[in-house]
């Protein structure tokens, strides 16, 4: 454990070691004898105090002697000093089981039990814990139990704060003293004590701290970890912000009823197609928030008068979440006749928006945007089922603006949200400068964690400054960091990929001529009521994972495939979404796909050549819910669901994924599970299907 070689056991000890197991078992099964049978006695007492004592991890014994001290509690009532006693001998106890293991979790949850009780000095408890936390100064048991010990005590923040502070003069690689500083700073500054306000002078005294411990000793990982804490501390704000919208702010979006319009006078790239004369209405904010909903955001417009129906966009039943959506319908125009309609969106302008921590959304956002109505035209349009989306390059041509297209073809969000804070906003920007300098000489050593301190604090330094210059001036550099990374420390290689691809996606998503540098158009979508017949092309790029999706609204054909993706967490924000490849990635699992369920116009998919039921365990499928949890927002009934052939109980995922979805083409060869039964219950699931597999269904 934490680096330590095992050694071999010998033969006396191994003999010892079955001795003393078999006395544990002799132990154990009369304890739960007494146990069963409420047996009390001062023998049967005796018995469960020798069993922790000799095994302090027995969590049943401990929950048998709290049982055992309320008995005796009970007939001692009238008698404070018997009540204490009881107490203090039960204390002892739980002493002597921590000399024995000073890490075991069910001893000091058993002191604290105890002490809950009352009638017991706490002003020992600090000494004990001077002991233990001399023997082992990182022991995080005996620093939880400080804390509980501090509050009963009535003990300042600021004094423990001393203390963590003494702690980690005595020894740099204590990093509970570290964790548990950062707690009580925390605190200390929320509550804005004297002292440790404002939060820009207390943070800029503990970046002095810790510089200390990590130049002191650059590979022990302490001090860099809290280092991480206090960067996240300066470059994050507290308060919820919208960052993002679809329709973007200032934009031209035409809404046709039965095929993408050919006028060249407009952007195809503002084009949205909808049967139902419908659009969706998408709120990004910078972290999850509940109470988005007709009182806290208003919409003024010539025809929408109806309080409208918010949703989070997640796949559960809570109601918080960063993505939000409504849907607005709009008026029905005549044939051969457009109408225009300019909306204007008020977010925050009354109190009720709420973070996860519990701040209020503070900063009253407008944006306003226009949707032309395209007239319907007499002849119906072409469904695509009758052309199937062919995923080859020689499909794809570089997408040229057309000459009466604006040159800013690109609709990147144009939300500004002004500085509430520009002291705090100019402070962070020049700490991180700071920092940055002092640690890029670190970064030259084969130092792993340097190297990562370094990637953070460029990747936040441009973030910052990204509203302002539309450019990720060191993403080259924070890439090859992370490359470096990958092969210096190969054991956490995963978790450098995940942070190569979120940085490469910020920086492919930084400007418009970036992004239109992966823009293609799509040769057969001319006169389709599908898509708008620009595809994203972010293929090839080794994402392992998604990211900078708020600048993704827009997007309505997208094509990931040839990566590294085994989530796809975020594209449920991508409401416009109507086809979408998967293709060659290293999908695991149905689970993986649940972010879909939530894509309403997605008619084209393909998932093909991934890893779908070629694992085992799937162990995603426990952390996901089931369509039997009251936490899954679906109603189903297994009577009337045909499988084809495919057993149900095995392919329950199956069923959640597609059996809401409208899916007009699907590919899944190359996967595991694609089986002639499980092909024949995805026809069943989705009856709006006409291409499976490249072939033609109807």
């Amino acid at each position: 454990m934490h680096g330590r070689p095992r050694k071999a056991a010998k033969p006396e000890d191994e003999a010892a070691s079955a001795a003393q197991a078999q006395e544990l078992r002799a132990l154990q099964s009369q304890l739960l004898s007494n146990h069963h049978n409420k047996i009390y006695t001062d023998e049967a007492q005796q018995l469960s105090a020798k069993l922790v004592q000799q095994n302090p991890e027995s969590y049943t014994a401990w929950n048998y002697r709290k049982l055992v001290v309320q008995h005796n509690l009970a007939q001692s009532e009238s008698d404070p000093d018997s009540l204490k006693s009881i107490l203090d001998q039960e204390l002892e106890l739980v002493e002597s089981a921590l000399k024995q293991n000073f890490k075991s979790y069910g001893a000091w949850h058993h002191r604290k039990w105890v002490l809950s009780k009352g009638h017991s000095v706490l002003d020992r408890e600090l000494k004990l814990l001077k002991r233990f936390q001399q023997l082992d100064p990182r022991n995080f048991n005996a620093w939880n139990y400080r804390r509980f010990v501090a509050a009963l005590l009535n003990r300042s923040e600021e004094e423990e704060l001393d203390y963590t502070r003494e702690m980690i003069e005595h020894n740099f690689s204590n990093y509970s003293a570290w964790h548990n500083r950062s707690v009580l700073l925390c605190n200390l500054m929320k509550k804005k004590s004297q002292g440790y306000f404002p939060k820009e002078k207390v943070l800029n005294d503990e970046y002095e701290h810790v510089h200390d411990a990590i130049f002191t000793d650059p590979d022990d990982q302490s001090g860099w970890f809290y280092y991480l804490w206090l960067l996240d501390q300066t470059v994050k704000t507290d308060a919820p912000l919208l960052v993002a919208s679809w329709p973007a702010h200032e934009s031209d979006v035409i809404l046709s009823r039965n095929r993408r319009s050919d006028d060249s006078s407009f952007s195809l790239f503002d084009s949205f197609h909808s049967d139902s004369g419908t659009i969706p209405l998408i709120l990004y904010f910078n972290q999850a928030v509940e109470g988005v909903n007709s009182s806290t955001i208003t919409i003024e417009s010539s025809f929408c008068t109806e309080d409208l129906n918010w949703k989070p966009l997640l796949q559960n039943n809570s109601q918080l979440s960063q993505v939000w959506v409504t849907h607005i319908k709009f008026p029905d125009v005549k044939p051969h006749s457009s109408e225009a309609y300019q909306l204007k969106i008020s977010v925050g302008q009354s109190q009720g928006i709420i973070s996860a921590s519990g701040i209020h959304y503070s900063h009253p956002t407008q944006f306003a945007f226009n949707v032309c109505l395209r007239p319907i035209e007499t002849e119906p349009a072409t469904k695509q089922g009758g052309h199937r989306i062919l995923w080859r390059d020689e499909n794809f041509h570089v997408y040229q603006p057309q000459s009466q297209e604006p040159y800013e073809v690109v609709p990147i969000d144009q939300l500004v949200i002004n500085d509430h804070e520009p002291a705090a906003s100019n402070w962070r920007a020049e700490t991180v400068a700071n920092e940055i300098a002092l640690f890029r000489e670190l970064s030259e050593l084969n130092c792993k964690i340097g190297k990562l301190t370094l990637a953070r604090l460029l990747t936040a330094h441009d973030v910052m400054l990204s509203p302002r210059t539309s450019k990720m001036a060191h993403s080259e550099v924070v890439l090859e960091l992370y490359t470096d990374l990958i092969k210096l420390d190969p054991l956490h290689s995963q978790y450098y990929k995940d942070e190569h691809s979120l940085v490469l996606l910020r920086k492919v998503t930084s400007n418009r001529e970036s992004l239109l540098n992966h823009c293609f158009s799509y040769k057969n979508l001319a006169s389709s009521s599908i898509g708008n017949g620009i595809c994203l092309r972010l293929s090839n790029l080794s994402l392992s994972r998604m990211g900078s999706i708020e600048k993704l609204l827009w997007v309505q054909m997208l094509d990931l495939s040839h990566n590294e993706l085994r989530s796809i967490d975020g594209l449920e924000a991508m409401q416009l979404l109507s086809c979408l490849n998967l293709s060659n990635n290293k999908l695991g699992s149905l689970t993986a796909l649940g972010p879909l369920r939530l894509l309403k116009s997605l008619e084209v998919l393909d998932i093909s050549y991934n890893e779908i039921g070629s694992h085992t365990i799937d162990t995603t499928r426990y952390l996901c819910s089931t369509p039997l949890s009251h936490t899954e927002e679906t109603s189903w009934n297994s009577d009337k669901i045909v499988t084809g052939g495919a057993s149900l109980k095995d392919n329950w995922e199956a069923v959640l994924i597609f059996k809401s979805m409208s899916l007009t083409q699907l590919a899944i060869v190359g996967n595991a599970i694609s089986g002639e039964n499980f092909k024949s219950l995805l026809v069943k699931l989705v009856p709006t299907l006409e291409w499976l597999d490249g072939d033609k269904l109807h």
